[in-house]
């Protein structure tokens, strides 16, 4: 018997199905995004949960022509398997294949290039509004997460949709709330009821009537209120209609018929209304829904155990290695304290969360409130660290310069991810934060070479005054032994591990170990490459470089970060105020968005390779005659 989604080509496939083969097709979907994910690795949990109000969604509205905006979209799965994408399913998150967030580049059903939170009501806003300028039709609907809810973004959104009296949909997915099932059944009936083509027809006429009458105005009133009221008393809509907004809900989000109706009322409906639904993250996979955080984003994994399809010999993580780091600097130093954005396990924090439960935060999807909140802790005192995704902390720019650097407050930020992350694709890349902390006066920004600096220079931020940033990687480690004992580096002091005659190599961060291979490469080659580990992009060990450079004459800088603004600006900069004229070569990630891949692959592309290295810099040398230092010096 041939499978239903086998059928779906498009939404307007679905439309020819009955209730019965909806509810089969759910079934194929979570066979399919389960098995995929088992290989591709990505975002399975939440996928899973939204599964019955996708297929919903496109059954009840037209997309593209309805356009439907997923907030973050890592919840977009089953939406690319039925708007075209089946057959590349498989591709999911692979270099060349479907990317593992919307983009508008693969499908007209993607309306909005996402990966960041709380983004999707603002953008939806602006959408309705550009159709009422240009006199389209068709709705615009909003799929958004309860987390992405505890972004201020969010509710600025709200609040001026809610002014505009835009025709919106907002659905709230729900997958955390706690309401009971008899408050969640009754208000369901309530909402289905109250949004009805009948019970609409029937308030006009009420209110055409009463309106007619002496002090009409008043009993009009009266009529919205209570309804208002009922609604307010018996589910958590108060909020909604005070931001402008119908609410409907909430209702249980794995009924197709219950979801199929409310949506078609609920498409009816003029003016901004948000529509409350209740999940389950993991939804139909049992691993995945009695431990939803593990499975929210993972790698590949086993279907019948639920366990990671992992390497058993590979180094600790940067990130375990942080969060081991982490409870020893609280055992240490009772002043410490510890905020994540809704991120405990994915930045290492949960262990501090476990042993020092009064000193952790988690703020929830709020990147600007983490980074003042730790501001404020630090005035009172504290040693906040503030660890969020290199990424993510792009949201908090402005907080990070006008609450923390301004008045030189000591703020740690614990920089996971950063450089290239890989499948999660260009929203996700860490490619930026070197330059956008870089021009921030009294920060302090360092990068270790591998785990055991790591353990070191986060010592040393929580020792040292003002804002301090330790940025570094996704995933293994290089297999560097730990020291137990702790030791601070000095600030702005980098180190020789290499010393040769013909040219610089200075590395920092992750690409040290790269830079020392490609010096073996090179020797090979007949040439002699001194390698600087740098530590610090600022500040920078001025002495350390300038004396290096003068003995080779010759300078590569080699960066996992975009090459505008970065590191190696940086040394130019350096060497530029010295009033010295070096030959220069950057290494590092071109001025675009870095596409999804597998990291070892997108750095083998973008020439961050030891082998890639060897190469650029043999090339270039070959067109680079030595200098006289007098020149240099001149």
């Amino acid at each position: 018997m041939a499978k239903l989604l086998e059928k779906v080509n498009s939404p307007a496939d679905l439309k020819k199905f009955r209730l019965r083969q909806l509810e089969k097709l759910t079934e194929e979907l979570r066979e399919v995004i389960v098995k995929t994910v088992a290989e591709t690795g990505g975002h399975l949990a939440p996928n899973l949960g939204v599964i019955e109000l996708t297929v919903a969604l496109h059954y009840v509205f037209d997309s593209p022509k309805d356009k439907i905006v997923w907030d973050v979209g890592h919840q977009a799965y089953a939406h690319k398997l039925l708007t075209g994408r089946r057959d590349k399913f498989h591709t999911l998150r692979q270099y060349g294949g479907i990317a593992g967030f919307p983009k508008r580049s693969e499908s007209p059903h993607d309306i909005v290039d996402v990966g960041h939170s709380s983004t999707s009501i603002s953008a939806a806003l602006g959408l309705v509004t550009a159709q009422d300028f240009l006199k389209q039709e068709g709705k615009v609907v909003v799929v958004i997460g309860d987390g992405s809810m505890t972004a201020g973004l969010a509710f600025e959104g709200l609040n001026n949709a809610g002014h505009l009296k835009k025709d919106l949909i907002v659905i709230l997915n729900d997958n955390e709330m706690s309401i009971s099932p008899n408050v969640g059944a009754l208000s369901s009936f309530l909402s289905r009821k109250l949004t009805g083509p009948v019970a609409r027809r029937l308030k006009r006429e009420l209110e055409s009537f009463v309106s007619h009458l002496p002090g009409g105005e008043h009993l009009v009133t009266a009529i919205r209120k209570s309804e208002d009221a009922i609604k307010c008393l018996l589910t958590p809509g108060m909020l909604f209609e005070a931001l402008g907004f119908r609410y409907v809900g909430p209702i249980p989000g794995h009924n197709l018929e219950t979801l199929i109706d409310t949506l078609r009322n609920v498409k009816n409906l003029e003016g901004p209304t948000l529509v409350h639904v209740l999940t389950k993250k993991g939804k139909g996979y049992r691993p995945a829904e009695e431990e939803p955080e593990k499975f929210h984003g993972l790698g590949p994994f086993d279907i019948k155990t639920g366990k990671p399809k992992t390497s058993k010999n590979k180094p600790p993580s940067y990130t375990s290695v942080f969060s081991k780091t982490m409870v020893r600097l609280g055992e240490m130093e009772p002043r410490l304290v510890a905020i994540t954005a809704a991120m405990p396990s994915g930045t290492g924090l949960k262990a501090f969360s476990e042993r020092f439960p009064e000193r952790f935060f988690d703020v929830g999807i709020a990147e600007q409130h983490a980074v003042t909140f730790a501001a404020g802790l630090a005035l009172g005192g504290m040693i906040p660290v503030c660890a969020i995704y290199s990424t993510f902390l792009q949201r908090a720019f402005d907080q990070i310069i006008h609450d923390v650097a301004l008045t030189n407050l000591h703020v740690v930020f614990a920089i996971d991810r950063a450089g290239i992350v890989g499948e999660d694709g260009p929203t996700h890349q860490g490619q930026f934060d070197l330059t956008y902390l870089r021009l921030i006066p009294n920060m302090i920004v360092m990068a270790p070479k591998d785990e055991n600096e790591l353990q070191h220079m986060l010592y040393t931020a929580v020792k040292c005054q003002g804002p301090v940033a330790v940025r570094y990687p996704r995933g293994a480690g290089e297999g560097a032994s730990l020291d137990w004992e702790l030791k601070e580096i000095p600030i702005g002091k980098g180190e020789i591990l290499r010393e040769g005659e013909d040219i610089l190599l200075v590395a920092i961060g992750n690409m040290v170990y790269p830079a020392l291979k490609a010096a073996d490469l090179l020797a090979k080659e007949g040439l002699s490459a001194t390698v600087i580990n740098a530590r610090f992009v600022k500040p920078l060990d001025e002495d350390l470089i300038t004396e290096w450079a003068l003995r080779t004459g010759r300078v590569v800088t080699i960066e996992e970060n975009t090459l505008l603004g970065g590191f190696g600006s940086a040394v130019m900069e350096l060497f530029q105020q010295k009033g010295l004229r070096f030959p220069v070569k950057r290494i590092g990630l071109p001025d675009k968005f870095i596409e999804h891949g597998a990291p070892a692959l997108l750095r083998e592309k973008y020439g961050l390779t030891p082998e890639k290295i060897a190469e650029e810099v043999k090339d270039w040398l070959l067109h680079q005659e030595r200098p006289d230092i007098r020149v240099l010096t001149a």
